[in-house]
């Protein structure tokens, strides 16, 4: 396991489609599995996904607990989940702030799905499925974005909704 450099708006790792995992077991996934876990133990992150790290595979790991970027965070195990999808439940959606560890110093408020029902498959190869609400069905929804080479910034409604982090933590946060 080892901490990877956390690739930056700009990279064109970050703007590519990430491929399927066929095989969970080889070396070389379950590698960029650990490479994402030790590196995202190392931020104040509550996600990361393998894009991130500069490797194209549709591997994400939420890790939701209270961080100083996310204070109200609720807590949650840490999930790793490969080939993921989502699902909405109901049209309802909300905006809320997001930062992220490859744009740095930024947040931004962004529309996403406050209910959706998710499907992945688990480090030991089995097919999960849940559903997420809230805080937690953002940040999945974030990450899952990064598989599909987009960014938070990309579905901003307005350029009025980016902060820099010291104005954010000025005006907004608790």
């Amino acid at each position: 396991m080892s901490i990877r450099e956390i690739a930056q708006l700009g990279n064109d790792a970050l703007r590519i489609v990430a491929e399927q995992v066929a095989d969970i077991n080889a070396p070389e996934i379950q590698q960029v599995i650990n490479d994402l876990l030790c590196t995202l133990e190392d931020t104040s992150g509550v996600g990361i996904a393998a894009p991130q790290i500069a490797e194209s595979w549709q591997i994400i790991v939420l890790a939701s607990k209270p961080t100083p970027r996310y204070p109200e965070a609720p807590d949650m195990p840490v999930t790793v989940m490969i080939n993921p999808s989502f699902t909405p439940l109901g049209a309802e959606t909300e905006k809320d702030w997001e930062g992220c560890l490859s744009i740095p110093s930024i947040r931004a408020k962004v529309p996403r799905y406050k209910l959706i029902k998710i499907s992945y498959t688990n480090q030991q190869g089995l097919l999960e499925s849940s559903e997420l609400e809230g805080f937690v069905a953002r940040v999945f929804q974030h990450e899952y974005d990064h598989l599909n080479g987009l960014l938070y910034l990309d579905r901003v409604e307005t350029n009025q909704d980016i902060f820099s982090e010291s104005e954010y933590l000025k005006q907004i946060a608790p």
